[in-house]
């Protein structure tokens, strides 16, 4: 749990020597995507706490303050569900809400500009997608379309055989590449993206309802458009399709690719093509 209570500086420090930098490095190992002053509050406490925080691969790193070179609290957002849109308050500041498997944690930006980069940003590197719907600057986009080939690469890395890790290890999602059609929404969130967009796919991987597993939700059109919902239940070592016979398959790579393959490709992994919002945003 997040704690303390501090006011947010009045006026913005100097930028962290390098130094400091280079231990934040050292200790994170993780590549830093974003940074800057944000507030936080848990779903438990009634005061906002404000940090200097980092966004390095898909951790939150919240240090007192932006000279300290040691983090005082880190929070893994790799198993995010869904991300509320950001709204302002009566000060202008946007806030929005991270939606994690043990809780709630609100944020709050100084500006509605800001507050929609760090949403934009944590979308990005934990759907491993950039957010197509955000009202967002070119610019800003483009950061996110590097930041997301940047965290491609680490999972690769991390996920590639030569890479220690104890075989006791149990699996996590920073270092399993996730289907290019998995998206932290809900199962109405799957079916408004699959109605409205045709054309991008028909079968979405998404997180399950108990925030542990995963599930299937597909748009089938035969006489008319069709959709139904699977279960994906993880064992740790194994995925297993919940169906009338059940199917155990080592990835969810492979899970998207037995819907795949068993409809002769009439189900197709839903993925949203962002270059072009990229390079023609829509505001």
């Amino acid at each position: 749990m997040l704690r303390g209570i501090r006011e947010q500086p009045e006026e913005t420090p100097k930028p962290a020597p390098r130094q400091i930098f280079q231990e934040r490095q050292r200790i994170t190992g993780l590549p830093l995507y974003l940074q800057g002053y944000l507030s936080v509050r848990h779903s438990r406490c009634q005061e906002f706490t404000a940090y200097w925080t980092e966004l390095r691969g898909t951790t939150l790193f919240f240090y007192d303050d932006k000279k300290a070179p040691t983090y005082s609290q880190k929070l893994d957002i790799s198993a995010l569900m869904s991300a509320t849109s950001v709204y302002p308050d009566e000060n202008n500041s946007a806030q929005f809400i991270l939606m994690l498997p043990n809780g709630e944690l609100e944020l709050k930006a100084n500006d509605c500009e800001c507050g929609k980069e760090w949403k934009g940003f944590i979308l990005t590197v934990t759907k491993l997608s950039v957010p197509p719907h955000e009202s967002l600057l070119p610019g800003q986009l483009r950061r996110m379309h590097e930041v997301l080939e940047k965290e491609k690469k680490r999972i690769m890395c991390n996920n590639c055989p030569s890479t220690s890790l104890s075989r006791k290890s149990p699996p996590s999602s920073t270092l399993t590449t996730m289907p290019t059609c998995f998206y932290a929404v809900s199962r109405q969130e799957a079916i408004e993206m699959l109605e409205k967009n045709p054309s991008c796919g028909n079968l979405i991987l998404r997180p399950g309802s108990d925030s542990k597993n995963y599930a299937i939700t597909i748009r089938h059109k035969l006489d008319a458009p069709c959709l139904k919902h699977y279960k994906v239940m993880s064992t740790g070592t194994s995925y297993i399709i919940k169906l009338e016979k059940q199917v155990t398959l080592p990835s969810l790579q492979d899970v998207v690719s037995y819907f795949v393959t068993q409809t002769q490709g009439n189900l197709k992994p839903f993925v949203i093509e962002t270059h072009a919002a990229a390079e023609d945003p829509v505001f």
